[in-house]
């Protein structure tokens, strides 16, 4: 009872000789036990749930969330492969105890054609990973950082998308919507924004499952003074084949298989007001036009390199990679 109260976190979490975790008692716990006839006295070790529900390290928000919603829990430890104890998420903290003043925008107005057939009764954002909407993960992500006023670009079967997130209200934030009469482009939606921003955006497209760590980035933004910031992440190719550098008619190297290393566009930005500003209000507009516009002009640029999990779910083939792991 004593560790319950210190830790602040209404549980304590029990360890053996070695420091691996054996269970977990609550305050719950402890009332039903004396309920139950134990004494202040009692050993505590009959009272301790060892069947509880733990993750590892890289489980998202999302999925934490759904643990805790469907178990009706508050609290969950985080653990290694060994069991020893890593961390704990806590429902509080998940759910952005701190209110922030960006908005966030993300993007679910394309058709997903690669991914017919699926996407022929809904749209790419809407299909479900894990029993759980791609798009319901975003703002479930957003909201746990303290974003409250979200924007949905809508486009292809938009009312299926309203329909299911309506004024935000059940996820504890502002949904509203951008209504795109006809394809704008990876950013083109941003101009459709009612009002000018006061502080730095986060886009999102709408087709992404990540852990991407959003106060991490947020940092390294504003640390950085960056116009804009990238999320990129590091893509390896490994070529299928022994490979043959040449000069003229002489062999100068083989390598064997070689793997290829490339940064690459993960689909997540902090764009400041004075860049959104400028996209025009016609027409399609992508979001590479929008940074090679400020490169053009040589203003600073940031590239977040980040190592959470993520899978852009373009393809077939990603889809089936991102439900085999579960989201």
């Amino acid at each position: 009872m004593v560790s319950i109260d210190r830790g602040a976190v209404e549980i304590a979490i029990a360890v053996d000789q070695t420091g691996k975790v054996v269970g977990t008692c609550t305050d719950g716990d402890i009332r039903r036990a004396l309920l139950a006839g134990a004494e202040m006295n009692s050993p505590i070790a009959k009272y301790i749930q060892r069947q509880f529900v733990s993750v590892d390290s890289v489980a998202g928000r999302a999925e934490v969330l759904d643990l805790m919603q469907a178990r009706q829990i508050h609290q969950i430890p985080i653990l290694d492969s060994s069991r020893h104890l890593l961390g704990l998420h806590l429902m509080h903290e998940l759910i952005g105890a701190i209110e922030r003043s960006n908005w966030g925008v993300l993007m679910a107005g394309g058709k997903g054609t690669r991914l017919l057939p699926l996407t022929r009764t809904l749209p790419k954002p809407m299909i479900p990973v894990a029993g759980r909407p791609i798009l319901e993960r975003l703002v479930l992500q957003l909201v746990s950082f303290g974003i409250r006023r979200i924007f949905l670009s809508v486009g292809y079967m938009s009312e299926m998308v309203e329909d299911y997130f309506a004024d935000g209200r059940k996820y504890g934030c502002e949904i509203e919507y951008l209504r795109e009469d006809q394809p704008r482009g990876t950013a083109g939606a941003l101009s459709l924004l009612p009002e000018k921003p006061d502080h730095p955006v986060i886009v999102m497209n709408g087709d992404l499952i990540t852990g991407l760590n959003l106060s991490d980035m947020m940092a390294f933004h504003s640390g950085g003074r960056y116009l804009a910031s990238v999320g990129v992440r590091e893509f390896l190719y490994t070529v299928p084949f022994g490979t043959i550098e040449l000069q003229g008619d002489r062999i100068r190297r083989i390598s064997e298989k070689p793997t290829c290393s490339w940064f690459v566009n993960a689909g997540a930005y902090i764009l400041n007001p004075e860049l959104i500003a400028r996209i025009p209000r016609e027409g399609e507009c992508p979001m590479t036009w929008v940074i090679q516009d400020a490169l053009a002009r040589d203003e600073l640029l940031g590239a977040y390199q980040f190592i959470d999990h993520w899978t852009d779910v373009g393809r077939v083939s990603d889809l089936a990679h991102a439900m085999g792991n579960g989201g």
